[in-house]
């Protein structure tokens, strides 16, 4: 169970875990991606998707979460959040331990699933990165991304004890840079946080990937061979040979009755 998280928005999130999710499908992993930017929720437009019920459904009682469940890409599966719905961003003790006690049925289905937070340090992006058996913080070479970064890694540290994060740098010339932006990080993680930082890959800045957003469609399905897609190919098999940072146990896969 992977969070894939940020501090600032705008940094290509949602586009590492749509083409994550699918490169991982293909490669023959049963992927779940929870769409857990519950009020802005948009992973189904980025994949062209229309679903017809979704995660405030199952907040009123409507639907459960194995019925909203959609079908993308590549038989990537998906739980779609919705949109401008300001409530779901202010989930109660109970909506939430329900949330996570349904989810927690459907994770012997899948062999991966992917935690698309929003950005920021809301309670929520905090609590669904607490759940996680890892974190990957996605950066770009904007200042204002790696400060940000930092910012949520020191709330997790220091907050909810999380202490190993994998660092993803998004948008990158080449891979010196992507080099330069995970060393500048590391250096003051272990200057002034007692936390483990990886670099774990990097995506190159490829201008397929815009394309593919026009066209509500993910740059590793319709060009599998462009720079960001080679790149999405080297993390998703990367992260098959990984051992998790962190292993739950088995009957508390989510910890989110502790940290409520």
């Amino acid at each position: 169970m992977i969070a894939v998280t940020s501090g600032k928005g705008g940094v290509g999130k949602t586009n590492i875990v749509a083409n994550l999710g699918y490169t991982l499908c293909k490669a023959g992993k049963r992927v779940l991606i929870f769409d857990a930017d519950l009020g802005l929720g948009n992973l189904d437009v980025l994949l062209g998707l229309t679903p017809r019920y979704n995660l405030s459904h199952v907040i009123e009682g409507v639907k459960t979460l194995p019925e909203i469940v959609i079908s993308g890409p590549g038989n990537l599966k998906i739980l779609p959040a919705s949109s401008g719905i300001q409530a779901l961003t202010r989930l109660t003790f109970s909506q939430k331990l329900e949330v996570f006690n349904e989810l927690n049925t459907l994770l012997s289905n899948y062999d991966i699933v992917l935690i698309d937070t929003a950005a920021g340090i809301s309670s929520n992006v905090l609590y669904f990165n607490a759940s996680a058996n890892e974190i990957m913080v996605v950066v770009t070479p904007e200042p204002t991304s790696i400060t940000d970064a930092y910012a949520l890694m020191k709330i997790l540290s220091v907050k909810y004890q999380e202490k190993n994060f994998r660092l993803i740098v998004n948008q990158v010339k080449n891979t010196r840079e992507a080099d330069d932006i995970s060393r500048q990080l590391c250096l003051v993680t272990n200057r002034f946080l007692d936390i483990s930082v990886e670099h774990f890959g990097s995506v190159m800045a490829d201008d397929n990937v815009k394309v593919g957003v026009r066209k509500q469609q993910v740059v590793s399905e319709w060009s599998p061979m462009t720079k960001a897609s080679r790149c999405f190919s080297e993390l998703a098999h990367k992260l098959i040979r990984s051992q998790p940072m962190l292993k739950r146990q088995e009957n508390r896969p989510l910890i989110w009755q502790d940290i409520m």
